[in-house]
């Protein structure tokens, strides 16, 4: 499953995913990701998420960027859930520019049974149609 938190930027995108991070804590049975940009967040998120600033790997680009989550969920087998915050941000490209990585997910998060929370910085309306599925 991929779910898409949009809105424009400052609406509160970032504390939606964050709450939602954290309150899937208590009933968590696997391994929680909260992946981002920034260590801005880092105490606002649960101790018990594991929590990946991407500016320590030089991540470029939405092919590094699809690798990366990869090899983030091949490390553990019980996965429950990864929250990726800002993720045409972190690839440095537009979201119309994304099908390829938002198609990964959606094969890697049938095959694991993972959860996937998205954030974008546009309106519902500006969607890409291929993303409006994961809203």
């Amino acid at each position: 499953m991929i779910k898409i938190i949009c809105g424009p930027k400052g609406s509160g995108k970032t504390k939606r995913i964050i709450d939602q991070a954290n309150s899937s804590v208590a009933s968590a049975k696997g391994h929680l990701v909260f992946i981002t940009d920034t260590k801005r967040y880092m105490y606002d998120v649960n101790r018990a998420i594991r929590f990946i600033d991407v500016t320590d790997y030089s991540i470029a680009g939405e092919d590094a960027l699809c690798g990366f989550i990869k090899g983030v969920i091949a490390g553990n087998y019980d996965n429950e859930s990864v929250y990726v915050d800002g993720v045409a941000r972190i690839a440095g490209k537009d979201l119309k520019d994304m099908a390829q990585l938002f198609y990964m997910l959606e094969q890697v998060s049938a095959k694991r049974d993972l959860a996937v929370w998205i954030t974008c910085s546009c309106s519902e309306e500006e969607l890409p149609e291929f993303a409006k599925k994961y809203l």
